[in-house]
């Protein structure tokens, strides 16, 4: 019983951090913090409008890889990954 919590808890610690960089990459740096962000360019574009057109769209694509490999790494760590 112990393993499964100690499985469980650092599975919803690893959801619990990327819904977190996911929140504040979209809802913030594209809406929020967009203000702040546009006085700095990137390819000429302002950086808050980059963020929430493209720039998220790429975070996202890495908290994807991320999770998979860290998902990869807690399963091998409570022996409950396949071969």
């Amino acid at each position: 019983m112990d393993n499964s919590n100690g499985y469980w808890n650092a599975t919803l610690g690893l959801l619990g951090r990327i819904l977190v960089i996911w929140f504040l990459v979209s809802f913030g740096a594209g809406i929020l913090f967009a203000d702040a962000l546009n006085g700095i360019h990137l390819g000429g574009y302002p950086l808050g409008f980059w963020f929430a057109h493209q720039g998220s769209i790429y975070v996202f694509i890495a908290l994807i890889f991320y999770y998979a490999k860290k998902m990869g790494d807690i399963d091998r760590q409570f022996d409950v990954h396949e071969d």
